[in-house]
């Protein structure tokens, strides 16, 4: 059996340090690289999960943009349709005042010819007593009788009274309608001035019984001086 010389075996023992120290070296590189890797690992994850999280939040702000933008549209529309509703509601309240205006001169113009058609009646029923007086006083005797028998002779107490009556309800009508269009209350009281423009010629109707008329207050009726001429409550 042969024996290593000393001076060979320390170069073994020296190769075999310096294997054992290049082998610690290697896992400490590798363990270093491990965790390098590791590193890369999370920071790629990380980056991962942040860029998912800004593909979110550019979706979310997206959407948000959207209803933004519809909201917008929206409010837009109505708007216009406020707009629009605000020029029907003036239009609808011109065409009130028109039709209002046309009611108030239609009102007029129907008074007046009240006023008119009454006056015409009174100036008619007058003109046909005076000349029915006149007529009968200047018949003999035997042809008053005749007048009488076939109804021509001067208006009886009852048609004065009926024709008073009618008189008392135009003058009224024409005190309502001048308190109307002069805005007056129940309690003014109107002069004969007042209402002779609601009759035909201006005058205002006279009793066919010889009675005087009162006009009175606007909430009133109008007054005949002859006892039993008036108008019921």
């Amino acid at each position: 059996m042969s024996v290593m010389k000393p001076k060979v075996l320390r170069s073994g023992l020296c190769a075999l340090f310096l294997l054992a120290g290049c082998g610690k070296e290697a896992e400490q590189a590798r363990q270093r690289a491990e965790k390098e890797l590791e590193t890369v690992r999370a920071e790629l994850e990380a980056t991962r999960t942040e860029r998912t999280n800004l593909q979110n939040e550019t979706a979310r702000l997206r959407k948000d943009n959207e209803d933004l933008l519809r909201l917008r549209n929206e409010v837009r529309q109505l708007r216009d349709a406020q707009k629009q509703l605000t020029q029907q509601v003036q239009t609808a309240k011109s065409e009130v005042q028109r039709v209002q205006a046309q009611a108030q001169a239609a009102q007029a113009q129907a008074a007046q010819a009240q006023a008119a058609q009454a006056q015409a009646a009174q100036a008619a029923q007058a003109q046909a007593l005076a000349l029915g007086t006149n007529v009968v006083q200047a018949l003999t005797p035997e042809q008053q009788a005749f007048a009488r028998r076939y109804g021509l002779t001067p208006p009886t107490p009852e048609q004065q009274l009926n024709a008073c009556l009618n008189n008392l309800r135009q003058i009224d009508g024409a005190k309502q309608q001048w308190a109307l269009e002069n805005r007056k209350t129940a309690e003014t009281i109107p002069g004969a001035q007042d209402v002779r423009a609601y009759f035909q010629d201006g005058a205002v109707p006279k009793c066919p019984g010889g009675g005087t008329y009162t006009l009175n207050a606007v909430g009133a009726h109008p007054a005949c001086s002859i006892p039993g001429h008036a108008l019921p409550p």
